[in-house]
Formats: C-alpha cells, structure tokens, sequence
C-alpha cells in the first residue's frame, strides 16, 4: 500500500491553484519543479490550466486511474475530494488540509470518517494538517515546503511540519541531501510505526530520523522499532518530554516515573538513539549517514592545538569513552615523521603551524593503529592553518574502515574546510564536544547492535497463590494490597521474607513474638494507610515482650487518634531483617509501553538525588545488570574504600522476578519493595518492606 504513497506513477492535487501563494499552487509547482516523472493531475472546478498542464474541474473527467491523491481544500470539501481519489483508484491519500482533530470534537469526528472512507477501499491516509511528503529518490515533493533537497540517505519523519521545513533548511545549508521527508500530521491511519516499517525496507534509506510527540501505539512502536534498529539507526528527538510526569502515585516507583521515563525506557529496549535537542538530532544522523560503526570505545584525538586537544580528551572520559593508547610501533613511525616538537602521545599534537600533510599522516597513522576504534581530527584556524587544503588530505587518507569525525573550530576561516569534509562523506561539527557525542552515540548504538540474544528467564513460581490473592482483593473491591498480602505474593515468586504473622490484639502480639524471635519490627496494617513511617506505623528493634506490648498499645492510641477514620486491622508482627545494603526495586505499569522496572539505592540516593534507572519488562539477566550498573551510586554496591561488596545478581534476579510478576499479572500496576536488603555474596538477600497497587477494573 505504501508503495501507492511514496513510489505513485500518477498523482492527482485536489484543490490545485493558479494563485501563487496557495497550498495547492506550491504542491503542483513542486511536482513540476522537482521533476517527476509520472503524471500530475491538477483538480480544481474553476478549470484553467497550470504549468502547462490542464486543470481538470473535476476528477472524473481525467478519465484514467490514479496512485495517489493530495488533499488541498477547504475542511468542508475534504471528504468529498478523498472520495473522487478512491473512485479514481487512489491506493494511498495525503490531506494537508488542518482543521480536524486539532479544533474539536466535530474535526475529530470528520477525521474518523475520512479514515473510515478509505478503508472502504483498502487505501491508507496520510494526515490530515500536514506538510506532505518527499521522496529524492522519485523526484516526487508532494508537499508545500520551500524547496527540494538534494537525494541522500536520511530519511526523516516528524510529527511537526514547522519542523520539516526547518530540516529541509537544514539539509540546504550544510549541502546535506535527504532520502525521503515525512510529515505525519494529526496520524489519524498512517503512523510513525507505519513509516518506520516502510524505512526500513527502503534500500535508499540508511538512516532513519523522527520527531515525535507522541506514539499511537507503545507496544507495536517498541516491536517494530526493535527490528528496524537491528539494520539501521534510529534517531528520534521526543518533545513534550514535561507534559504527564505528575500523577498520583501510590507508590515511589510511580512517583518517580514520568511519561518522558517511559519513552526513555522504550527507546532504551527497542534500540533507538535517543536525541535531546535538534541539533544533537542531525549531528547523530550525520554521523551514522556518512561513517561506519566503531568496533569500541577506544579515541584517537589530532589537534594542532594543546587547548582543544584536551577538550576533546576531556570529553571523550566524560562521554564513558577511552582515550586510546597508541600502539609503541605507531608512535615510534608517527614520531619519525613529524616536527621533534610534536606530541605523538593521544591527543597527537601536530602543532600550530601544521600543513595538510602533516594532518594527513597523522589520520594514516590513527587508522592503521590496531589500538584505535575512531579518530576525532581538531582543527583551529592559526595564521599557517590551511583549512580547505588540510580538508581534502583528511578526505583523502580516509580509508572508510574506523569512523573518521572533524571538528572544525571557528568561523569564516574554517568554512571552506567544513563544507569540503561534508563533500567528502566526513561529518564535521563546530566543537569537539558535538563531536565526541555524535561518537558516543555510534560507540552505543554499535554495542546494542552486537548485544547476545535476548533471553529472558523463566522462574518455577506458584502462580496460582498469586491468583487467588488478587481474585480476593479484586472481589473486595479493594486495590490496595498491604505488607502482609504483598508479601506472600512475593514469596509465592521465591523472595526471601522475613517470617511474620498479622496479629489483632496486644495479647496476640506478646504471645507471637518468642516464636518468630528476637528482635521484631512491627508496622501497623490499615487499607487507609499506605505510608507507615509517616503515622509512626513501624517500630524496630523489639527485643522483649514488654517491649512489644507497650510498642502494640502506643502505635494504636496514637494512630487513632491521628486518623479516627481509619481501618486498622491489627499490626504485622516480623523477626528484624539481616543488616545489609538497602535498595529500592519497584515496577509500575506505563499506559503505552507497559511494565516499567525501577532500581535505585535507598534513603538520600532515592529521595534527593532521584538516582534511579528504568527498563521496560520482560528483561534477560543482562539488561538487569544493565540497570544496577546505570545509577551513578553503582560503585557503592561493587564496595569502596574497604567497604565489602554486596551480591550483585541478587539484585539482578530480584528484578528478573518482578519482571515475570508484572507480566504475569497485567492487574498490578504498581509494586515497590522498599527495603530490599542487599546482602554480602553468599548470604540470602531479603524483602524487608512491600507493597502493590492493582488497577482498577482488572480482572483474573
């Protein structure tokens, strides 16, 4: 069906204008400007003619059958326009026309029955309120954009057509040529899962590049996204990533998840480079478009300058990349041929007065050294500097086998220089910051590309236990599930709980406590009250009867008299959990992207610094160990500065449970384990505190 859209023989404009300045004038003249091939059908009652071309009042009188229809009349009018291209044969419709969903109820309605029209006869749609398309490689802008880019690689879809023409300048002024250009509109049939499906067969495409506001469908997106990122990269720039992170939240978990986590999360799985800002979205892309995958992390940086060398060192460490050690044999040959002032440590320093020869030994050397993945080349522009000449020596030792990036410091002195580079297939950027992101963004997106097979672990648990305490809640029509509930669900799963018991009345709790033994926690269980420690619900350290007694009797006076109101229905009386490294582990569940697991180390780690990673489930044992490893407060648990280490795949396979508790049972939407209390390797590490949270409406 997409082959009608974006390869169509025949292309009708409904709405075609003979007044410049109209949407419908600007989509015929780039039909004809951009040279396409196939015919154009201009449609307009008024008739006329237009570029030498008859203007056909109506369809109908065209007589033959058409690919593609473009859409550019008043709102009223669309229906019936969408309709004359169906009758003609039309396989794929693009409405540019705005009006619909954006405006209201009534625009929404009228997008829905264009989108049932055009499934009536097995067509897709495009749109409505977009720019339109382009292909480069068909000679086809279908769109109202300013001007055609040269064809090339990248192919871009964005949900803003204010954006697209800004790429398109973009593209203009760096001489950068574009594959296909897609405005996706309002999304009301076709989607940015649709196009990525269809980039990703497209063999003029090499690298895919969006802007999103949203994804229609989470689940479809991350599947799709997963198989196309396999072959090529995909760079999308996600905005309104502030919009929908405050919403209430039971648990930290949910309070700490926010939308923009979640497509983190997605984009993080399905492989996708994630770009933060429009300028970091096309530095990637060049890079991918122009350069091959690094085969490691390892930097070779050359300068003819000390200062920005050591920027870009600088960044480079900062990036989590290495500056690369020059093989003794490479320095020795590099040192024989450069000025004895030179440095051929890393960065090589070529010196300020430094010929095109002098760079172009100095890329020959970085490429063949065996200890080297990529070469970042740093220019500045001195009195003896030849920018345009040391431009085309780089391009020409550029042997296309480790990635080569410039960066070409400074203005009108350099741009000669920089445009050569984009000539010559070489990315260059204004600073080595720019081009040591571009880098780390290859370095990872290759090592997600050779990660092992995604195996996720399946663990014997008593699924049925959990069933049955859910089937109880949910019957109760209470979503809350309390310490005691939550934790039986957890040792259903084969968490390791402390043993503990509910009891009601001061006499129970004294006769339980020599049982379980000393010493005891006690914490106070009401479907009211989520949050013990703020209504001194929890007590430790109990270590006699009389102490547990008085703790029994005070947590209940005091909590009446806070919250009259409550339901208290006893405390959970439990043997005091081994000392240990505390951390969180949580799960809530993203209306998109589904279960989302949390990692983080608790107290101030947590609470203050938000040091926190998220990975959406299921996930292997890798990409749990991935998530310890991504919190800043990760080296605490490997043990410093003498302090013991604490059993790392304990963590990890904790979370692999959560992740199988989550996927096995769609009706909880929040869980935290709060402590889960880390211990040494060798020892059983223990779910001290649990809660979870069921959705509502959910159903076994």
């Amino acid at each position: 069906m997409l082959q009608s859209l974006l390869y169509p023989k025949t292309v009708a404009v409904m709405g075609a204008s003979r007044t410049p300045g109209k949407v419908g004038y600007a989509v015929v003249a780039n039909l004809v400007q951009g040279g396409f091939e196939g015919d154009i059908v201009p449609v307009n009652p008024s008739g006329g003619e237009l570029f030498g071309r008859k203007i056909y009042p109506d369809l109908g009188q065209y007589g033959k059958s058409i690919d593609l229809g473009v859409i550019a009349v008043p709102t009223t009018a669309v229906k019936s326009a969408v309709l004359s291209c169906l009758q003609a044969g039309a396989q794929a419709i693009i409405v540019i026309t705005a009006g619909f969903k954006e405006v209201g109820e009534e625009g929404a309605r009228l997008e829905r029955e264009l989108v049932a029209l055009c499934r009536t006869y097995r067509a897709r749609m495009m749109g409505p309120n977009c720019l339109g398309l382009i292909n480069t490689h068909h000679k086809l802008n279908a769109s109202f954009a300013s001007h055609m880019p040269a064809p090339g690689a990248i192919s871009v879809l964005s949900q803003s057509g204010a954006l697209c023409t800004a790429i398109l300048d973009w593209a203009a002024s760096r001489k950068m040529g574009l594959a296909t250009l897609i405005s996706i509109g309002n999304k009301a049939d076709l989607d940015e899962t649709d196009f990525l499906a269809a980039f990703a067969d497209d063999e003029k495409t090499k690298v895919i590049v969006g802007y999103l506001e949203s994804i229609s469908s989470g689940d479809q997106f991350i599947r799709v996204a997963e198989s196309v990122a396999n072959t090529k990269p995909v760079v999308v720039l996600k905005a309104g990533t502030t919009s929908a992170g405050s919403k209430a939240a039971s648990s930290h978990t949910g309070a700490l998840a926010g939308a923009d986590i979640a497509y983190g999360a997605a984009f993080k799985r399905a492989g996708i480079i994630r770009a933060e800002s429009f300028e970091a979205l096309f530095d990637y892309a060049t890079a991918f478009a122009m350069q091959p995958l690094p085969r490691g992390d390892r930097v070779a940086i050359i300068t003819n300058a000390g200062g920005p060398g050591i920027m870009t060192a600088d960044a480079v460490e900062n990036a989590g990349l290495k500056v690369a050690n020059l093989h003794p044999e490479i320095a020795e040959d590099l040192r024989e041929k450069l000025p004895p002032a030179a440095s051929v440590g890393n960065p090589i320093d070529v010196l300020g007065d430094a010929d095109p020869e002098r760079y172009a030994l100095a890329v020959e050397a970085a490429q063949a050294d065996p200890s080297v993945d990529a070469v970042i080349v740093i220019l500045t522009p001195q009195a003896m500097t030849k920018p345009l000449e040391t431009a085309r020596a780089i391009a020409a030792r550029a042997n296309g086998e480790k990635p080569l990036l410039a960066a070409f410091m400074g203005g009108a002195d350099v741009m000669p220089g920089r445009e050569e580079l984009v000539a010559a297939n070489l990315p260059d950027y204004p600073s080595p910051e720019r081009a040591v992101a571009a880098l780390k963004a290859m370095v990872d997106y290759a090592a997600w590309r050779s990660r092992p097979p995604r195996v996720v672990t399946r663990f014997p648990v008593n699924r049925r236990r959990v069933e049955r305490i859910i089937a109880r809640q949910l019957r109760t029509g209470r979503l809350y599930i309390g310490e005691a509930k939550a934790k039986d669900i957890l040792r259903a799963y084969d968490f390791v709980v402390p043993e503990g018991r509910l009891v009601t009345t001061v006499e129970e709790a004294v006769e339980m406590a020599p049982r379980l033994g000393y010493p005891l926690a006690m914490k106070i269980v009401s479907p009211d009250i989520i949050h013990k420690s703020d209504v001194g619900g929890v007590k430790l350290n109990l270590s006699s009867a009389q102490e547990v007694a008085d703790a029994f009797e005070l947590m209940m006076l005091r909590i009446r008299r806070q919250l009259p109101h409550a339901v208290l229905e006893g405390v959970y009386l439990e043997r005091m959990a081994p000392k240990g490294r505390e951390v969180i582990l949580g799960m809530t569940r993203d209306p998109q992207f589904g279960p989302m697991l949390m990692f983080g180390l608790g107290g101030i780690f947590v609470e203050v610094m938000k040091d926190v990673t998220f990975h959406l489930a299921p996930i292997t044992a890798e990409e749990a160990m991935s998530m310890l490893m991504g919190t800043r407060s990760y080296k605490l648990l490997e043990g410093v500065r003498g302090q013991e280490g604490v059993n790392l795949s304990a963590i990890a396979e904790a979370l692999q449970r959560i992740s199988q508790l989550a996927t096995d049972f769609p009706q909880i939407a929040e869980l935290d384990i709060n402590p889960f209390i880390v211990a040494p390797l060798g020892e059983e590490s223990v779910a001290a505190d649990a809660r979870i949270q069921l959705a509502p409406g959910g159903a076994l």
